[in-house]
């Protein structure tokens, strides 16, 4: 992973002072859409947080949303090995395409809601770093391992309560509740869910 640091990082030359700007869901991994920016261009997305983008048609500065209301709320900015193309992850407000579609390559924004484990489990690791107060997770860290494998513990009884009883909806419920808190027990020993994806792939091999 490559991120952008800083503007004169970008070799402008190729295109005579644009680069391609490819945006991507920060949840979904979906591509939004492509644009191209200049330089006052990133220097706006970075200060403002909003994707903007240079209009060649308009021939000026353009931030996705200005009119709609629609922004790109961005959460990384990488940059590729050429340093002459960037991969913007940003959050959508709304539908990203002018025609009311999700993306402007007419897609859905969805992948089935597996890709949100790895959103959550960033959500997981900012609440360990940030500890913010009346945060239940911060709560969890703060109590240790033995309060969070107790959770862990519980959870698992009660999954296994509702899937004897047949009762699909409690199961389902509470087989989230025991991924939520198997996934701070693994933010707190350092590890992410994307670690047991790793071991069930490797013994799938």
């Amino acid at each position: 992973m490559k991120i952008l640091n800083q503007i004169s990082d970008i070799d402008f030359a190729k295109l005579d002072g644009l680069v391609p700007a490819v945006v991507q869901d920060n949840n979904t991994q979906v591509v939004l859409m492509v644009g191209f920016m200049n330089a006052d261009a990133v220097q706006k997305t970075l200060e403002a947080g909003k994707v903007t983008f240079f209009s060649r048609t308009k021939n000026r500065l353009w931030t996705k949303g200005e009119e709609s209301g629609n922004f790109l709320n961005v959460a990384q900015i990488l940059i590729d090995c050429d340093n002459d193309t960037l991969l913007v992850k940003a959050n959508p407000v709304g539908p990203v395409c002018h025609t009311g579609a999700d993306t402007c390559f007419d897609e859905s924004n969805s992948n089935g809601n597996i890709q949100f484990l790895s959103y959550l489990q960033d959500v997981i690791d900012q609440r360990k770093h940030d500890m913010p107060e009346g945060s239940y997770t911060t709560s969890l860290f703060t109590k240790g391992t033995r309060k969070i494998t107790q959770k862990v513990g519980e959870e698992a009884v009660e999954t296994i309560i509702g899937a004897m009883a047949n009762d699909d909806e409690n199961f389902i419920y509470e087989s989230a509740d025991l991924i939520y808190h198997l996934m701070v027990l693994l933010t707190h020993k350092g590890f992410r869910i994307e670690d047991i994806a790793a071991e069930l792939e490797k013994r799938h091999k």
